[in-house]
């Protein structure tokens, strides 16, 4: 029997609107589940059950007296532990803010709740969310509901967990070198990263540059769109937003994939470097879906040199977020984070300059490509889900990794061009794990890419190849 926390939102928030399903039913189903499966994945950090009772219990109430509701009525959500929410602990996966308790909701969190949504928990991250690997010293690691020695990923690697056990139907996640995608793709869900600016913020540190994002995380395409109706939103202290229409999300168009003209590449013409394993499933993937297009092609946009051109942007932004930290608190943080800012320490403003100027080189040659192509296929993850135990791998295609940005090329590499991509579960690698895949779509395009997902995971579920079960809870209660 399926209980209401394995709903999908949309069949929730439906069953809700029709008064078929109460919010209350549908909370105390999702606290029950991350009573029982929590202790052993540790996907979810603080709660704040009280608060959700009440407001569901309110919500209930709306339903009961014919109320207007809004698009994420009465729907469980859970935030990740970067963000700022009103009265729930809210740590950065720091020992620096372990007993941070905010006065005030981040704005993206405000407008959740201003779409219907109840704030039901934290989802755990990386220190400041630096890494594939979700851990840190204040609640230890994240553990792959698939196979528990493993990571889920990072760095939105609680939300990832708790949404393929069903703890709750939604999540938010952020993502700056592919930390939506990097933990969907590990743990079979999925992760929407939108075009820069759609879903405003107020504390950039660097206006000009669109590396974070955030975005939703859910166990479908459709549910990650919903999740857009209350996510997306214009506020004038973010540099890079502008106008949007967060309800035109709500629902999708219905696409034809023998319509369109579709690339792919396993690495970028060789600039993203992939374990074996990942080129050989990835290919596999890729022939299963050959005929599903009107055109599809083995084809990339040029990017050389991006490797270096990303490390050394990516130093300059953990220069303008962490300097401070890691000067006054250099035994306390994460040594990932130190090491990035002393790169970046290292480094000369002609260095940056540099990479600036071939950064915008890259971008020409990304629009020139998208030009004649309306979405592009990628793999979702240059290596497997790693044992905990061994820590972020060492090598990737058989080279040595010299820094974290070795293995996230092949998802860093659509961050540095600001375009929307969706990751989303696309068959088992070659450890019998799951495995996904990148939908690139043109810039701007966020509702079109994610029609065209929605039209994807809708043909993939019609390939046993391509499908795999959820994750085995009797496995997961301790």
């Amino acid at each position: 029997m399926t209980e209401p926390c394995d709903l999908s939102a949309l069949e929730a928030r439906n069953l809700i609107g029709r008064g078929d399903l109460s919010s209350v039913e549908l909370l105390e189903s999702c606290i029950t589940r991350i009573e029982t499966v929590n202790p052993t994945t540790n996907a979810i950090v603080s709660t704040d059950f009280e608060r959700a009772r009440v407001e569901a219990t309110a919500a209930e109430a709306a339903v009961r007296n014919g109320d207007d509701l809004r698009p994420l009525h009465g729907l469980p959500v859970g935030i990740k532990d970067l963000n700022a929410t009103a009265g729930l602990r809210t740590t950065y996966g720091s020992l620096l803010h372990a007993d941070n308790v905010p006065e005030k909701d981040e704005a993206l969190v405000a407008r959740l709740r201003d779409a219907g949504a109840i704030i039901v928990a934290k989802t755990n991250t990386p220190e400041f969310g630096s890494g594939s690997n979700t851990t840190n010293k204040v609640f230890g690691p994240t553990r792959n509901p698939y196979d528990l020695s493993r990571t889920s990923g990072g760095s939105s690697g609680g939300s990832a967990a708790a949404l393929a056990t069903g703890m709750l139907p939604l999540a938010h996640g952020s993502d700056t070198f592919g930390s939506l995608r990097n933990p969907a793709t590990w743990c079979g869900v999925v992760g929407f990263r939108p075009t820069p600016g759609l879903v405003a913020r107020e504390n950039r540190a660097l206006n000009y540059t669109h590396f974070s994002v955030q975005g939703p995380m859910a166990r479908n395409v459709r549910d990650a769109a919903l999740m857009m109706t209350g996510l997306a939103g214009n506020d004038p202290r973010d540099a890079m937003a502008g106008p949007c229409d967060p309800a035109s999300f709500a629902a999708l168009d219905k696409l034809d994939l023998s319509g369109l003209r579709v690339a792919w590449s396993a690495d970028f013409n060789g600039e993203a470097p992939l374990d074996e394993g990942i080129r050989d499933s990835f290919q596999a993937s890729i022939n299963s879906l050959s005929g599903l297009f009107g055109t599809f092609a083995h084809q990339a946009p040029p990017v050389p040199g991006v490797r270096d051109v990303l490390w050394t942007l990516r130093c300059l932004y953990y220069l303008a977020n962490h300097t401070d930290r890691v000067r006054d608190h250099a035994d306390v943080v994460s040594p990932n984070i130190v090491a990035n800012v002393e790169a970046g320490l290292g480094m000369s403003l002609a260095d940056a300059a540099a990479a600036e100027k071939s950064w915008s080189a890259l971008y020409a040659g990304f629009q020139e490509f998208f030009a004649d192509i309306d979405l592009m296929i990628v793999p979702g993850n240059a290596v497997s889900a790693f044992r905990l135990e061994d820590g972020i791998p060492k090598t990737v295609g058989g080279k040595p990794m010299e820094n974290y940005v070795d293995a996230s090329l092949v998802r860093s590499i659509v961050t540095l061009m600001g375009h929307p991509v969706i990751a989303v579960p696309c068959g088992l690698d070659h450890l019998g794990l799951p495995s996904g895949v990148q939908l690139v779509g043109k810039r701007g395009a966020d509702h079109q890419l994610l029609s065209m997902a929605l039209a994807f995971e809708t043909a993939v579920a019609r390939m046993p190849a391509l499908t795999f079960p959820k994750p085995n809870l009797e496995t997961l209660t301790p």
